[in-house]
């Protein structure tokens, strides 16, 4: 089955580009430490899933859309080169005005005016989908087309594709700010998507940004640079793994099998990604791993919510069973244990069938209505992904984004009480109850999350 990307605005776009070029290096490397009848196995599924081919050229399974033009030109023309993947130049959509930072904007303006044109493009992409797994829309939260246009168009997705899945990859900005008004765009963004998609596939500036300073050790961190490092995370998650048929049967249904395992129930749909090992070209080659020593390291990043495998917190525990917090100590340590709902390990690479996996299954680790037989689950192949000999990935929904998004929910609501900047949403039709909606919706989510 395949899965049909939508690229919204510049972030959406820049990521979205880095994405299937990790995709497509992916399949077509040799070094995948595995049998040539596995590799052809890997390689033909990655294809079906994000390409379709065109005169023997893999063309993207993507639909690009921004306001203004200069990004989508650019990434075209990279994916333009020989020997490569390409975009369809007849699945883009760009004008000539941005959205101005403002959700309004993209989502009451840029939505309903050309909500025709990109819905069309979007039917003429699924239409090309022998069997549609569902959609993977890319977008920013802070900005105005990204997170507006976004935003409205999930929901006309939902409205035309109901039966078909929708996951929302959402990069949270960073903590210090890129625009003053980012703090109103990320709530009114979460708030829509909260209603009408399946899943928000959450990743951090501030984390990625880390990651790149300390894992990848690169001096003068690009944009691209944090691109990357998001296109392979995502790229861990997406490529295929076996199916409970066995070897070279891979998952036909990867966004479907993702909500089952992850997404047990509607209010709660945040994701993230944790990965191990991390690490530049020059560092892997000085480099071993074993199974036992990356998922002693990927669970503790789970338990104490580190980013990264450097610096974690190996003095959180899992709390004891049925014993009540003591006093306040007690239950600031409680807080720094990240409970979870529903945990996905991805591991790829040699010996990948010895990887003991008893660790996530410990009950301690889970909130107290859902076991770890049906909390936890485990996706595995011998091919290995992106030059790495043995990788794991763990999607997991959990208590991570509780301070994020409260911090975010304060921020927004300390501007709000003071009328800030509201002008600039209300003459765009986005009225103080609007406002008050979503910060109603989020709070609950903080508070269903903090019960977990």
């Amino acid at each position: 089955m395949s899965i049909v990307t939508v690229q919204l605005g510049q972030c959406g776009n820049q990521i979205g580009f880095e994405v299937f070029d990790v995709l497509f290096n992916d399949s077509q490397c040799s070094q995948g430490f595995c049998s040539k009848r596995e590799n052809e196995a890997y390689q033909t599924s990655c294809k079906e899933r994000f390409f379709r081919e065109e005169n023997g050229v893999p063309i993207a399974r993507a639909v690009l859309v921004d306001m203004e033009p200069k990004v989508i030109n650019q990434v075209l023309s990279k994916a333009a080169q020989p020997g490569r993947w390409k975009y369809s130049p007849h699945a883009c959509f760009c004008q000539k005005q941005g959205s101005g930072n403002n959700w309004a904007y993209g989502y009451s303006v840029h939505g309903p005016k050309h909500e025709e044109s990109i819905m069309n493009l979007i039917q003429k992409e699924v239409e090309k989908c022998d069997s549609l797994s569902g959609f993977f829309i890319i977008m920013s939260i802070a900005g105005g087309t990204g997170s507006g246009l976004g935003a409205f168009l999930t929901q006309r997705l939902q409205d035309h594709y109901s039966n078909a899945l929708k996951m929302n990859q959402i990069i949270w900005p960073y903590g210090t700010g890129e625009v003053i008004v980012q703090n109103y765009n990320s709530i009114l963004t979460l708030s829509h998507l909260y209603r009408s998609s399946d899943a928000l596939l959450v990743q951090e500036n501030d984390a990625v940004h880390k990651i790149c300073a300390r894992l990848m050790k690169i001096k003068q961190i690009s944009f691209r640079d944090i691109n990357q490092v998001l296109a392979h995370q995502l790229g861990s998650v997406f490529q295929p793994t076996y199916s409970a048929e066995g070897a070279f049967h891979y998952r036909t249904n990867p966004l479907g099998d993702l909500m089952e395992h992850l997404v047990p129930h509607p209010e709660f749909k945040m994701l993230g990604v944790r990965n191990i090992p991390q690490m530049s070209e020059n560092s892997l080659a000085y480099s071993t791993f074993t199974w036992a020593g990356l998922l002693k390291h990927l669970r503790q990043m789970l338990i104490s919510d580190a980013k990264m495998d450097e610096g974690i917190d190996w003095q959180v525990r899992p709390p004891l069973p049925r014993l009540p917090p003591l006093g306040k100590t007690s239950l600031n340590r409680e807080q720094r244990f990240n409970t979870s709902l529903a945990n996905l390990v991805i591991l790829r690479g040699k010996d990948v069938q010895s990887a003991n996996l008893g660790g996530f299954e410990d009950p301690a680790l889970y909130t107290s209505w859902l076991g770890p037989a049906n909390a936890f689950s485990v996706w595995k192949t011998p091919r290995a992904f992106n030059r790495y000999e043995r990788s794991a990935a763990l999607v997991s929904n959990s208590q991570a984004f509780v301070k994020p998004l409260d911090a975010v929910v304060g921020k927004a609501w300390n501007m709000f009480a003071s009328k800030a900047y509201i002008h600039q949403y209300t003459k765009f039709g986005v009225e103080e109850e609007d406002f008050l909606d979503s910060f109603t919706l989020l709070e609950q989510v903080v508070a269903s999350y903090c019960n977990l």
